[in-house]
């Protein structure tokens, strides 16, 4: 391995926390080491979450959305390996070849991957079989020659771990994972090892995109194959860098790509033309972070003729945040009231420092004769379905907002599909999807920046682990397609609203400091920002 790369396995990760990031390059440890480890306790990784917010003031809001109180700690990890996939889904029996047409589909071309990803499906599906009879032929070699002599009974002599090494070398990365996953989801562990031992050569912190997703998606894999993805995901939240370092890090992200700046934006132009002509205002916004998302609103209807309205706003927290800002909503509260104050706007602030899972309808405070506006910021996928428990948050809460009648809700949302997909299907999308977001990210600072490597490590890594790595209620990243979240809204008893022209003008003209690549389009009533071809996040607006 290069001098450059860093070995991403779980011990040097665990490391890393604790290490400054010039040692970044000298941790290494021999291939399996921690397979071979019954502590699944002290395995650890990198993370952090991706949910997208932004601002364009002083203040920065710039965090994460765990929804952690239904996650419990103490419970069994669901995270099981087999090949019937997640307990909460239907079972899947499709295999690894089955998606391999549809990602090959699926990709954009982009040359700063480093890989060709699953271009060419026939020499893939040649590499596999070979692998496959391969094994297959040691097996049975193994079977014959477990014979006794003397009475002494020898051990099994294999060469099937070399034989899958010989074959993963002819492998991309991309290619490397998708193995990988389909070895780890049938249990197939000889197989598994051999490509996790490759893998683990061919990651770097500092690498080719491709590099670095790899390194996280690698261990989300070693975490479900070892049941400990529940393990792993407590540990990635204790280890958290501290505020001040977790805010310059969502900052640095706010810096480099459009993802915060697209919801912001977004929700601010479409909630700020349906309250043109009202004079009472109520907004009730479902991440308020650091609040200074509102800062410019609350400055544009300080002009509005006729004078300004009245204005509130209500909060709710989650953990992260109140991390990132060191403080309780209090704080959040004075720095708007001071903003407001300053322009001369009537303000009120209201905090409910809960989870969207505890929300009910005494702590919205909605008040009669008030025009109201609720916003969902990267937040619903959070909110567990009717997969994980009878409860089902994620449409009560929807439709709790609708018995407010509500003026305008604005939804923004990662653009990905998995919340039921079983695991192969899932480790697909999630490969596809982070792909892009890297590769955004890539476009925008050297690959040796250290504020980049620290700000994927803390602010996206822990949302792949994640995905990969945990099953049933400890699996809170939960992402829907828009077509999806139509039909929730939709039976809830909202209606779209068509964004206007000034919507996409704001978020184009927004776009224009990011790189070229990215897009911007319309389709079946919301806006989607994409990474070349590949959709990455929505927004849309309902009544």
């Amino acid at each position: 391995m290069k001098p450059s790369q860093a070995s991403l396995t779980s011990e040097a990760i665990h490391m890393l926390y604790h290490q400054p990031f010039q040692q970044i390059e000298s941790y290494s440890m021999s291939p399996f080491q921690v397979l071979n480890s019954n502590i699944c306790a002290d395995i650890s990784s990198q993370g952090g979450q991706v949910s997208f917010q932004a601002c364009n003031e002083q203040f920065f809001t710039l965090e994460s959305l765990p929804v952690t109180d239904y996650v419990t700690g103490n419970s069994p990890s669901a995270a099981r390996i087999s090949s019937n996939g997640s307990p909460f889904s239907p079972q899947c029996s499709q295999s690894y070849m089955s998606y391999l047409h549809h990602y090959s589909g699926n990709t954009y071309g982009s040359p700063l991957s480093g890989s060709s990803g699953v271009d060419d499906g026939n020499e893939l599906r040649n590499v596999l079989r070979e692998l496959e009879i391969k094994l297959m032929e040691e097996s049975e070699i193994d079977d014959s020659c477990s014979c006794s002599v003397n009475n002494v009974v020898p051990q099994p002599v294999s060469s099937r771990g070399n034989q899958v090494v010989q074959i993963a070398h002819t492998l991309d990365l991309k290619q490397l994972l998708l193995a990988c996953a389909e070895a780890v989801s049938n249990a197939d562990i000889f197989t598994a090892e051999g490509l996790m031992n490759v893998l683990e050569h061919r990651v770097s912190l500092s690498g080719e995109p491709i590099q670095r997703l790899s390194g996280y998606m690698m261990e989300g894999l070693r975490a479900r194959w070892l049941s400990s993805g529940s393990i792993i995901y407590q540990k990635l939240k204790r280890k958290e860098p501290s505020g001040p370092e977790l805010m310059t890090d969502m900052h640095v992200l706010y810096q480099i790509c459009p993802y915060y700046k697209f919801a912001y934006m977004s929700s601010k132009v479409v909630i700020g033309e349906a309250m043109e002509n009202e004079n009472k205002i109520h907004i009730i916004d479902f991440c308020i972070a650091q609040g200074s998302q509102w800062i410019s609103l609350i400055q544009a209807l300080a002009h509005r003729p006729g004078g300004p309205p009245y204005i509130r706003i209500t909060g709710v927290d989650d953990s992260l945040s109140l991390h990132a800002r060191g403080g309780g909503l209090d704080l959040v509260g004075q720095r708007l009231s001071k903003v407001a104050a300053s322009c001369g706007v009537p303000f009120e602030f209201h905090g409910a420092a809960i989870s969207g899972c505890e929300v009910q309808l005494e702590n919205l405070q909605v008040r009669h004769g008030e025009a109201l506006a609720v916003n969902f910021p990267y937040m619903l996928h959070h909110m567990p379905d009717e997969s994980v428990n009878t409860m089902n948050h994620r449409d009560w809460l929807l439709r709790l907002i609708k018995s407010l009648s509500p003026k305008v809700v604005t939804l923004v949302e990662q653009e990905s599909n998995t919340n039921t997909a079983p695991f192969y299907p899932r480790f697909c999308e999630t490969l596809d999807y982070y792909t892009a977001m890297f590769e955004s990210i890539d476009d925008a600072r050297p690959r040796d920046d250290k504020q980049r490597i620290s700000a994927e490590e803390h602010c996206i890594a822990r949302d792949i682990v994640n995905i990969v790595a945990c099953e049933g209620a400890e699996r809170v990243e939960r992402h829907e397609l828009f077509g999806k979240w139509r039909v929730r809204l939709t039976m809830a008893g909202f209606v779209p609203c068509p964004l206007s022209f000034s919507v996409c003008h704001a978020v184009r003209d927004m776009l224009k400091e990011y790189s070229p690549n990215y897009r911007l389009w319309e389709r079946d009533g919301a806006l989607y920002l994409g990474w070349k071809s590949r959709a990455l996040a929505t927004c849309s607006a309902w009544r």
